[in-house]
């Protein structure tokens, strides 16, 4: 076993004496040391019930012959750091999650692991450890928030911030808000659309790495319980087999991923965490993969906030091995591919049927024949930016319109809220970008105020930043390179022609290259906004045009 290299022998009576203080048992020492990496806290949401989860998974690992030892990871809530200073270090967690996890699993020489993530970085972090750790894992979430209901309609919150914008349009009343405020996040999970955490935590389940239902059973169910207690039996098969994560995340797994992300109109921000954890198995990955894949993979569902379905529809329509099998009928799912089941892909979708149409379409009804994301690029967008077409109205999928320049998110939404922004206007946000920002925060205040103030079918908003996946509306982010390194964003000037076209897939600023190039010789760096901290230190180790995506680290990959 691995962990004998601190359990066995003479050179190991220290550790052992170390082991004894924490009262373990020589049974216990005997069976395999089981890592449980909970991301128990009591600040966010997602993670609230993540306690339980984590004693039933202790409780399957033992139950199976393991001993199960957890050790925490960290987990930012992304609602509750929006908006202001605190959502600088929402992305940059992943780093600290990733690298704090491959410390402690590689100090203390377990001989599996498993992940109990939930929230936006928090499980990608926990995937790119995964991968570089390269040892027997398997995940398990703590599930999806049920939606709210208020006035006889479901809810999520991406509507809260929805309403915060239309009060301030005043087309809803404080004793309206108040109600979205008490109903619309009624239990714990991660929120209850197909924002980033359940984004994630449904391509955990595509890639292999979690057991049917990773992705969509409700965090309050019972059968999460369950999950939690097979996920610790299923680490013992794992490790006596020796299937480890590098055997599951090939690049076809990736493929798979990406395939599903379209299918599912999963959040932008998947495009920055499939990239990232794809550089941890060594795979070449470009966002332009996107629009090859997604030319070619229909878009079936239309959760929240593109839709009116929740998660939890989602995973009674048959979850996500229901829409795999739905993808397979057009032989887009690469079936070959090993998970933490211990059998292949196409083993575990074979009989999984779509239980609903209107929940997820079948392949000969999309809500289109392209996917749910979209890379464009363009003389503003030289290395590519990201769109959710499927949340974008179809009026917006071809928009030109002045560029109104804004350097923060705040001047942004006070612009919007002060009657500055117009139908046609194309709002620019920058300096937002992973080493501008740094830390590449969400836009969610602004997308929210757009639709509030009832704009979303005329105004365009671009960034060097990122959206949540709670935004819907023409929003275009991660346009690299961002401003920051004088991409051409950081060139536009007021009232400058913007041109946007999905279909087409470009993002351009009518300039003549001319023009650009004398804009750029001018172009002066500013000072950093932050010069000391982790978030300068980050700052300084992302690579130029990365997108934030991944940070080059030497000896990361070996």
């Amino acid at each position: 076993m691995r962990s004998d290299t601190v359990k066995t022998g003479m050179q190991q009576a220290p550790h052992r004496s170390l082991f004894n203080a924490l009262g373990m048992t020589p049974e216990e020492l005997s069976r395999p040391l089981i890592g449980v990496v909970s991301s128990y806290n009591e600040i966010v949401p997602g993670h609230m019930n993540l306690d339980k989860i984590t004693e039933a998974v202790k409780l399957g690992v033992a139950m199976a012959g393991g001993t199960p030892v957890m050790f925490p990871a960290i987990a930012v809530c992304d609602g509750i750091a929006m908006g202001h200073v605190g959502m600088k270090y929402s992305l940059v967690t992943r780093e600290l999650i990733a690298d704090s996890t491959e410390a402690m699993a590689i100090a203390h020489q377990f001989d599996g692991l498993v992940m109990i993530p939930n929230c936006d970085k928090n499980v990608p972090g926990l995937l790119m450890a995964a991968a570089r750790l390269n040892i027997p894992t398997i995940f398990v979430s703590g599930g999806p928030m049920l939606a709210g209901h208020v006035k006889g309609e479901k809810r999520s919150l991406s509507s809260m911030f929805e309403a915060v914008g239309s009060y301030a349009a005043g087309k809803m009343t404080e004793e309206d808000v108040c109600e979205f405020e008490n109903k619309v996040c009624p239990t714990c999970g991660s929120c209850s659309g197909m924002y980033t955490a359940n984004s994630m935590n449904c391509l955990t389940e595509v890639l292999g790495m979690g057991l049917k239902g990773n992705g969509t059973i409700p965090a309050v169910y019972s059968a999460r319980i369950q999950l939690a207690k097979h996920a610790g039996m299923q680490i013992m098969e794992l490790v006596k087999n020796n299937i480890r994560p590098r055997d599951i995340m090939t690049e076809d797994a990736i493929r798979n991923a990406l395939t599903v992300d379209m299918a599912l109109g999963c959040s932008t921000n998947s495009m920055l965490h499939i990239p990232a954890i794809a550089h941890e198995i060594g795979m070449d990955f470009d966002i332009s993969y996107a629009n090859e894949i997604s030319e070619k993979t229909p878009n079936l569902c239309h959760l929240a906030p593109a839709g009116y379905t929740y998660i939890e529809e989602l995973n009674e329509a048959g979850g996500v091995y229901a829409v795999m099998n739905e993808l397979d009928k057009l032989g887009l799912i690469h079936k070959d591919c090993m998970t933490v089941t211990g059998k292949t892909v196409g083993e575990n979708i074979a009989g999984c049927e779509n239980k609903n149409p209107e929940v997820i379409r079948p392949i000969d009804n999309p809500y289109t024949p392209t996917g749910g994301l979209a890379v464009l690029k363009g003389n503003l967008a030289p290395d590519g930016s990201v769109v959710k077409r499927s949340a974008v109205v179809a009026e917006m999928l071809v928009h030109e319109g002045p560029a109104r320049i804004f350097e923060s998110d705040e001047d942004a939404t006070n612009a919007i809220k002060t009657g500055q922004i117009h139908p046609g206007d194309v709002i620019v946000i920058r300096y937002e970008g992973p080493k501008g920002g740094p830390g590449m925060r969400e836009m969610l205040n602004p997308t929210s105020a757009i639709a509030g103030y009832g704009l979303g079918s005329t105004v365009a908003l671009i960034t060097d930043g990122r959206f949540s996946g709670a935004s819907r509306g023409a929003a275009i982010g991660h346009v690299s390179p961002e401003a920051a390194v004088g991409g051409p964003i950081a060139l536009l000037e007021e009232g400058d022609i913007i041109q946007i076209n999905i279909p087409e897939l470009t993002l351009n600023v009518k300039l003549s290259e001319e023009e650009l190039a004398a804009r750029k010789a001018k172009w002066q760096p500013r000072e950093p906004k932050i010069t000391s901290g982790y978030l300068a230190r980050y700052a300084a180790m992302v690579t130029s045009g990365n997108r934030g995506a991944v940070l080059e680290v030497p000896g990361k990959n070996s």
